[in-house]
């Protein structure tokens, strides 16, 4: 659970949500309550006096006594007294605080959590602190807290403590005897405050060259918090308050909770402390984008819960914000059925519709007040996550949560959360209730369904006690039921419409006109940007607003501004079996119909996860320009190469160069094999295509279909594509029977693509069906064979693309250009969803959709993990840019060509 602390505090009573929202806790006396009634034994309770900025609280040292909380501003006199016996010959007593007030709270009677009690009326408390010389001190703070308490405006009750506040933390500094290690040396050093759900406590924060470190000024709960930098794992900037000041570390991958998060006075420090705790996590800034999270999760290497997780981390959730904590979607819509079917699209929930639309009836309502609404304009009075509907899933394990945010109160019986199944209904029908859920539903942690604590959380209008919550009849009990829709959240019909409403609350549905569309407008203020408290000049105002905000739940920030590309789905099994749910009900597959993966795919898998072991086999050098082009025979006795010193060249690795064909003095700029093994086809800067016969040995034929340099050619089903520096690709009809039977070719133009700007590469789908092309400006564009429009273009490169490739599954398109970056781009969407920043340019590449070998600068071959987006090994191989690379259909043989004119041959070492 998130409000589960690393540390257990169980056995703590004071805790910092018995202060007021936006208050501080500044320090303890250890301290007695003088009473005058009673025997003489229980006149007199030790405890702690605890000094805040907004009250004063009492903590007895014996647990069945009540906690004592007195608010300053019901106080109406606060003095130092000395206690005088009957006797005037005899000395006085130590001086007591003596505090005048009309409301005591009692808290924790009986070591019970349960709604305060009070006690109301003219009262007076004396506490006699343990070391006598500090009470004069200590009336002078309350003192000056008191007259902050009594001032007419919230604002400038706010400033006068906030000046206290950092009047305080000035006059201190971080302890450097904290220090684990002597030799530490620090960076820099500031004020911060600690954040938890619903609080925050002040302090001093200290990152030196091992260690973050914070030490609170209250020293609690701890003296100090250490994190060692070399374990940190994620690092996220967080809006808090909706000002950019918040910093979130976390030492695990997986984990919902954090282990600090910080909240800075200045965005300057918060932003120095984040980059330099950036330097110890290699690519860090890579690792964390929601593009790279996209992809591993399509291609099924993190779950569903997973990347929400990611999602709400990088959108700004933290479970220690509540007007910010994690959202997650209802997935399924049958909470009445004894059995719940996986395998039916009727037991969910539409997930392209926001919660508000789901109900046609209520959305007409809706949208008839949305119309006459007078600007600003919003559909939902209420939103889908709110700090209240955080805590009315959760008010079983954090209760002192519920009792802080509602000012000491549960909430009515009937309103709490009672049943799944009643909670649904509600947000389907209920005119203000819109709540999405929390990841808890998805989590294996079932305590918040049960009243394990025994809280009095009182009884319904039927007369029966609010206890555990009422579950679907086809959940056997809590851990039964979170086990299912853990399943649900996994299944195939949620894995293939999760984009959907990811779209609606991250993605590019969240606002403007396609929130419009999508019946998914919340009030203007609920989003990043949409006040700017700042520039609001009242102190009261901006303090109301601020506190509405957050109040009332904020937007997640916008990650996506195109639509999120559909996960691969192309078989799912069961992730367990279970009673209700067997293993044919799981899988819409049945064992019969899964195809096993033939020989030819193992031998692919087992080459490319041996691709940072490649042996160097042979090297060649017979040309004497850089290498444009390979192709090699089926047979794999003969290699053929282009080159910019116009010749093509076939050599074998066992008897050398063999042949030199010249076509005309200007470049070639690449080759291939027509299936036959009987022609070799080559692209020329001189605009033209050129046809060598290999049984022959000359020149075929020629195609003149271009009105400047040939880049790239590729050839498919008796057609061949021809890329040109004159802005277009052109599609031939190109039969290669007819070609390699010395028959007169008729080379038909079938199809012509424009573009702005010159082509430099392309490449097909494997199926044939699309076209990917790349430019000289950094344009990529996707093009339907059948059609002369483009079907995606963006510009995802600064400078030329090198190459441009499908990968296997046709799901994604890579591409390298001069701008030194590696971009994956969705095919279905045309969104970017990956960019890697390499150190060096990459000039080609070849790739299985997750694993990339290419070629640099440097002549290096790198070989990339894309979902972890670092290059995992470095292969030194030619003296001069890699310019080109093949690769046979096991992946068992790679072929390279560079600027140094050699050309070498490397195979995976198993």
């Amino acid at each position: 659970m998130a409000f589960i602390t690393k540390k257990d505090r169980s056995k703590e009573r004071f805790s910092l949500l018995l202060l007021d929202l936006e208050e501080h806790y500044f320090e303890q006396h250890t301290a007695y309550n003088l009473t005058a009634r009673g025997p003489e034994a229980n006149r007199r309770t030790s405890g702690s006096l605890k000094i805040c900025s907004k009250s004063i609280i009492f903590e007895p040292d014996d647990a069945v006594k009540p906690i004592l909380k007195i608010l300053l501003k019901d106080c109406k006199g606060i003095g130092a007294v000395e206690e005088r016996g009957h006797n005037p010959f005899t000395e006085s007593k130590p001086a007591c605080i003596l505090i005048e007030t009309k409301q005591i709270y009692l808290i924790k009677e009986e070591n019970m959590v349960a709604p305060y009690k009070y006690e109301r009326g003219e009262k007076k408390v004396t506490f006699q602190l343990e070391v006598p010389g500090k009470t004069e001190d200590i009336v002078q703070i309350l003192l000056q807290l008191h007259r902050a308490s009594c001032l007419d405006k919230l604002g400038d009750q706010t400033a006068m403590v906030a000046a206290i506040l950092q009047s305080r933390l000035a006059r201190t500094c971080f302890d450097k005897n904290s220090f684990q290690h002597v030799t530490e040396n620090p960076h820099m050093e500031c004020v911060a405050e600690m954040v938890s759900p619903l609080v925050t406590n002040a302090g001093h924060v200290c990152i030196t060259d091992c260690n973050l470190y914070f030490q609170p000024m209250n020293s609690y709960p701890d003296s100090v918090v250490q994190i060692g930098l070399h374990s940190v794992r994620r690092i996220y900037k967080r809006r808090h308050g909706l000002r950019p000041l918040g910093l979130e570390v976390f030492c695990t991958e997986n984990d919902l909770c954090s282990d600090i998060y910080l909240k800075f006075y200045s965005t300057k420090e918060r932003d120095e402390l984040y980059y330099y705790i950036a330097t110890f996590l290699e690519n860090h800034i890579a690792e964390c984008t929601a593009e790279s999270y996209m992809l591993q999760w399509q291609r099924g290497h993190i779950s569903n819960y997973q990347y929400l997780l990611h999602l709400n981390n990088l959108a700004d959730r933290s479970v220690n914000d509540l007007s910010q904590y994690p959202v997650f979607p209802w997935v399924i819509s049958d909470y009445s059925s004894t059995q719940l079917d996986l395998l039916n699209p009727a037991s969910f929930r539409d997930l392209s519709k926001p919660i508000g639309a789901l109900n046609t009836e209520r959305l007409e309502r809706l949208l008839e007040r949305y119309r006459d609404m007078p600007e600003p304009h919003f559909m939902y009075g209420s939103h889908y996550s709110s700090p209240g509907y955080v805590l009315f899933y959760l008010v079983r394990v954090a209760p002192e949560h519920m009792l802080c945010l509602q000012n000491g109160r549960f909430d009515q019986a009937d309103r709490m959360f009672n049943s799944v199944g009643e909670t649904w209904k509600n947000c389907l029908e209920g005119g203000t209730d819109f709540k999405e859920l929390i990841p808890e539903f998805y989590g294996s942690d079932s305590s918040f369904l049960k009243n394990l604590l025994g809280l009095n959380l009182g009884r319904r209008q039927g007369g029966g006690r609010v206890e555990n919550v009422e579950l679907p009849p086809w959940a056997s009990d809590p851990d039964d039921f979170l086990e299912k829709m853990r399943l649900a959240l996994e299944c195939q019909y949620v894995s293939e419409h999760l984009h959907e409403w990811i779209d609606l609350i991250f993605g590019y549905k969240q606002r403007g006109s396609e929130a419009v569309a999508a019946h998914n407008v919340f009030h203007p203020f609920t989003y990043e940007g949409g006040v700017d408290c700042d520039s609001i000049e009242d102190p009261d105002q901006k303090i109301a607003m601020l506190t509405q905000i957050l109040e009332f739940g904020q937007t997640p920030r916008q990650l996506f501004v195109t639509p999120h590309p559909q996960r691969i789905t192309p078989r799912f099994h069961n992730l367990s079996a279970t009673p209700s749910l067997s293993s044919s009900e799981l899988s819409p597959l049945s064992p019969s119909m899964e195809s096993f993966e033939d020989l030819t795919e193992e031998s692919k898998k087992m080459a490319w996860s041996n691709m940072n072991k490649l042996a160097l086999q042979s090297c060649h050098k017979i040309h004497k320009e850089a290498v444009t082009g390979i192709a090699v025979a089926l047979s794999g006795d003969s290699i053929f190469s282009t080159s910019q010193d116009s010749t093509l060249k076939m050599f074998s690795k066992e008897n050398g160069l063999q042949r030199s064909v010249s076509f005309s003095n200007m470049a070639l700029s690449s080759c291939l094999m027509l299936p036959d093994d009987k022609i070799v086809v080559c692209s020329s800067w001189d605009n033209n295509v050129y046809f060598y016969s290999i049984a022959y040995g000359r020149r075929q034929d020629t195609l003149m279909g271009h009105d400047d340099a040939v880049s790239h050619i590729c050839w498919r089903d008796d057609k061949l594509y021809t890329a040109s520096w004159d802005s277009t690709v052109k599609i031939w009809k190109c039969v290669a029977d007819d070609i390699s039977s010395n028959k007169r070719t008729q080379f038909d133009l079938l199809a012509e693509f424009e573009h702005e700007a010159g082509v430099n590469t392309l490449d097909l789908s494997p199926a044939g069906t699309l076209l990917a092309t790349g430019t000289k400006e950094g344009t990529l564009t996707l093009w339907d064979i059948a059609s002369p429009l483009p079907l995606n273009q963006l510009t995802c490169h600064s400078g030329k693309i090198h190459q441009v490739a499908f990968s296997p599954d046709s799901r994604h398109i890579l591409s390298v250009g001069e701008d030194s970056c590696l971009v994956v781009t969705d095919v279905q969407t045309g969104m970017l969803i990956a960019t890697v920043h390499a150190e060096q340019e990459q000039r080609c590449f070849c790739w299985d959709g997750n694993t990339v070998l290419s070629g640099g600068m440097s002549g290096d071959l790198s070989v990339w993990d894309l979902l972890s987006s670092k290059v995992i090994h470095k292969i030194p191989a030619h003296s001069g840019a890699v310019t080109c690379m093949w690769m046979n259909e096991q992946c068992s043989t790679i072929i390279t060509g560079g600027v140094d004119k050699q050309i070498i041959l490397w195979k995976p070492e198993y």
